[in-house]
């Protein structure tokens, strides 16, 4: 509700209205929500207005549906403390990473062990059958294109499928201006090629995700780590201080669900964003892979969809959301579109065609708008039975996330833990999580950890996520042992 407005949608005000009154206790938990018809007639709004403010609310994990029974204020998990605003020291550093990062991925791939540490969704979140389809389609039309080496920026099926993709970011893309990539990570390293030089200063969340900062170390460039709130996202006025006092020459946020705090900017927030690279004439990396896991609609909004200079190079792919193994990722580059291209052309070349038209085939299809609303509520679920078990077994004093959305969550252990200690034990009964110090360039995350429940999701997880939460226990009070001797 940071960005409420009686001048938005008609739905969003009466959700909005309803929303506070649930997380005010006037509507109480278990207790029914007027029908359709009830609340059309109460806001003198049409039906399908009424539909889409309870859609909202579900969307928001407020209510819930019952089957020929109504609407229902939803239950919540346990309520737990959020992790504090980050502090980051307020000067660019060199990055120089250990292996952590690339060991903590290498180590959830390993059968059977039970991981927490890797961003990557589960096979069976997705319609496999769907995507089986597309592909067969694809190369029963067009087997030819298995035997024709790929040139350009991108099939313009693929490009044309994405700018009207990208209208539900809200923006308006050409499709001729459109490259697409091997994955998003490519995208966003094209952009940052076309923007700096080795030495650079590129500002960006903190904490950020670990494969930023091996970005940048590989291009050389120095990280600037801007204080970042758990639920809004990275400080603007700590930026805008930034801005001002050092040589700052591109930006990489993530608005929208930020790995791997999870946290969503507020709309004005993205507007005034938009505004404050403008006025100071520096590119905007916009990283949009989580956008369409928000569960609130205007979350998904970018802040491309605010610029109006061309100074926000948009990122994005689908392999949270539609297709893991697509590998595909897509870029808009703004007023540096052109750039883009060349370089893109020159260091990466061009993409599998057959993998390009299936995606087209698959952003055509009806139905994707369905199955993304399915996908939020399995998720949705997850993370609350994630952040349960949290409540119940980790030391007292721990503070976690709460997303609006997405399979992230972020942990902050009591002091005197050391997270890099903890993922040690943890890895000695096979159950690999990530130690927070991956996610900045400083040391100052020793003592977070970030869990994804988006991967494999058996009986043995929850109970792991338990021993998870033992083991940081029995640490701690050693560590207090300790210094009390």
């Amino acid at each position: 509700m940071d960005d409420v407005s009686n001048e938005g949608p008609l739905y969003l005000q009466i959700a909005e209205r309803l929303a506070r009154a649930i997380r005010a206790g006037t509507l109480k938990r278990g207790e029914r929500l007027a029908s359709v018809r009830e609340l059309a007639s109460q806001q003198a709004v049409s039906a399908s207005t009424a539909v889409q403010a309870l859609r909202w609310l579900e969307d928001a994990r407020l209510i819930v549906a019952k089957p020929r029974s109504g609407y229902f204020v939803a239950s919540r998990p346990t309520a737990l403390p959020e992790p504090q605003l980050s502090r980051a020291r307020p000067r660019s550093r060199v990055v120089h990473l250990d292996e952590l990062g690339q060991e903590v991925l290498r180590q959830s791939a390993v059968p059977g062990l039970i991981s927490f540490g890797a961003a990557c969704p589960e096979p069976e979140l997705f319609d496999q059958d769907r995507v089986r389809r597309a592909f067969t389609k694809v190369v029963q039309r067009h087997r030819e294109l298995l035997c024709t080496y790929p040139l350009g920026p991108g099939r313009e099926e693929v490009r044309r499928a994405v700018a009207r993709y990208a209208l539900g970011l809200g923006c308006e893309l050409q499709a001729g201006d459109l490259v697409m990539t091997n994955s998003c990570m490519e995208a966003i390293t094209l952009c940052l090629k076309a923007v700096t030089k080795p030495g650079d200063v590129v500002a960006l969340e903190s904490p950020t995700y670990f494969g930023f900062l091996e970005i940048l170390q590989s291009l050389h460039l120095r990280a600037l780590e801007i204080p970042t709130h758990p639920r809004h996202g990275i400080s603007l006025d700590a930026l805008q201080l930034a801005l001002d006092t050092q040589a700052i020459k591109a930006l990489l946020v993530v608005p929208t669900l930020s790995n791997p705090m999870g946290s969503c900017m507020p709309l004005a927030e993205r507007k005034r964003l938009a505004q404050m690279v403008a006025r100071h004439d520096i590119a905007l990396v916009e990283d949009v892979i989580y956008n369409d896991l928000a569960e609130q609609e205007d979350k998904r909004r970018a802040v491309r969809s605010f610029d109006n200079t061309g100074h926000v190079m948009l990122c994005g792919s689908f392999s949270k959301t539609m297709a893991p193994g697509l590998r595909l990722g897509w870029v808009d580059g703004g007023r540096w579109a052109q750039a883009i291209h060349k370089i893109q052309s020159v260091q990466a070349g061009a993409q599998t065609a057959v993998v390009e038209l299936a995606l087209a085939d698959l952003l055509n299809q009806a139905g994707a708008a369905a199955a993304l609303r399915q996908l939020r509520a399995n998720l949705a679920r997850r993370v609350d039975e994630a952040r349960s078990l949290i409540a119940g077994s980790f030391p007292r004093g721990t503070r976690v996330s709460d997303p609006g959305g997405g399979f992230i969550l972020w942990v902050e252990l009591p002091a005197g833990l050391d997270a890099v200690a903890l993922y040690e034990a943890c890895m000695a009964e096979n159950i690999c999580i990530a130690p927070g110090s991956m996610f900045s360039a400083s040391p100052r995350f020793r003592h977070c950890l970030r869990l994804s429940v988006g991967g494999r999701w058996g009986k043995e997880h929850p109970q792991a996520l338990c021993r998870i939460g033992a083991l940081a226990t029995q640490m701690l009070e050693a560590a207090l042992r300790s210094r009390a001797a």
